[in-house]
């Protein structure tokens, strides 16, 4: 591997600190995964972001979930009980092209969409809802890129769809022996240890595998490291990160042109 994208969760800020943060994680990413008003976000954050990611020259991302602030779109839902496919469908798309929207007034662009929390695990192995985000995005702009997990029914829908697909792996979360990510409900499931969160980056890098949760090694192909912008510590951790992938000879670069 020459190359790799970094990414992180942003715009989900409702604190002053947070935001600092937020703002301050722009200058070691490539790649930023903007909310758009499904589990946070506003118009204000939206538009701060795209311009704190055009001024440092990150790509721009869009990161919907379910409609559900309340529970920070951690909540899955069950179609045709908790929500309707429709309603769903609607959702993501005024979340997209809200985002979308506001990239155009500040004269930039969206060129990806990464689906958030519940709406991403969901997606993994939900083939049905795999298949819907991925409608919504070819609606949109079939050029748009998906983002999401390696081996998962997300890359499947897209490739059905003719998106390109960019798989995921995560510097801050233990994996399950199958390749997912562990419940945030199990005790150890957030990486917080900063050396630890260098270990498994380099490792994903480097020898493209993961050690999961039971202490399997896994191989995992991946070509963006997420870091979690809400995570303790999310800063030093992006900051320390990127110092040691470049120790290694790679480089760190979006995986798509940055305007």
């Amino acid at each position: 591997m020459t190359s790799i994208d970094l990414n992180a969760d942003l715009g989900e800020a409702d604190n002053a600190e947070w935001a600092r943060n937020e703002a301050e994680m722009l200058r070691y990413i490539t790649s930023a995964n903007i909310a758009c008003g499904g589990h946070a976000g506003t118009e204000k954050s939206m538009r701060h972001m795209v311009r704190g990611a055009k001024e440092n020259g990150v790509l721009i991302g869009a990161h919907p979930s379910y409609p559900d602030k309340a529970h920070f779109g951690r909540k899955s839902m069950t179609l045709g009980k908790d929500i309707s496919a429709d309603a769903l469908k609607a959702s993501l798309l005024e979340q997209i092209a809200t985002l979308a929207e506001i990239a155009a007034e500040e004269d930039s662009f969206i060129s990806y969409v990464k689906p958030h929390g519940a709406l991403y695990n969901d997606a993994v192995r939900d083939a049905e809802k795999a298949e819907l985000i991925a409608e919504v995005i070819t609606a949109i702009d079939p050029r748009l890129i998906m983002m999401g997990g390696p081996n998962s029914e997300m890359g499947r829908a897209a490739k059905r769809h003719g998106l390109l697909f960019i798989a995921e792996g995560f510097i801050d979360r233990r994996y399950t022996d199958e390749g997912h990510l562990q419940s945030r409900s199990i005790d150890g499931a957030v990486i917080t240890d900063h050396k630890a969160r260098l270990v498994q980056a380099k490792k994903l890098i480097t020898l493209q595998s993961v050690t999961t949760a039971s202490g399997s090694e896994l191989p995992i192909q991946v070509k963006t490291l997420c870091l979690h912008g809400d995570s303790a510590g999310a800063v030093e951790t992006a900051r320390l990160v990127r110092r040691e992938i470049e120790a290694l000879g790679i480089k760190i670069k979006a995986f798509a042109h940055v305007q």
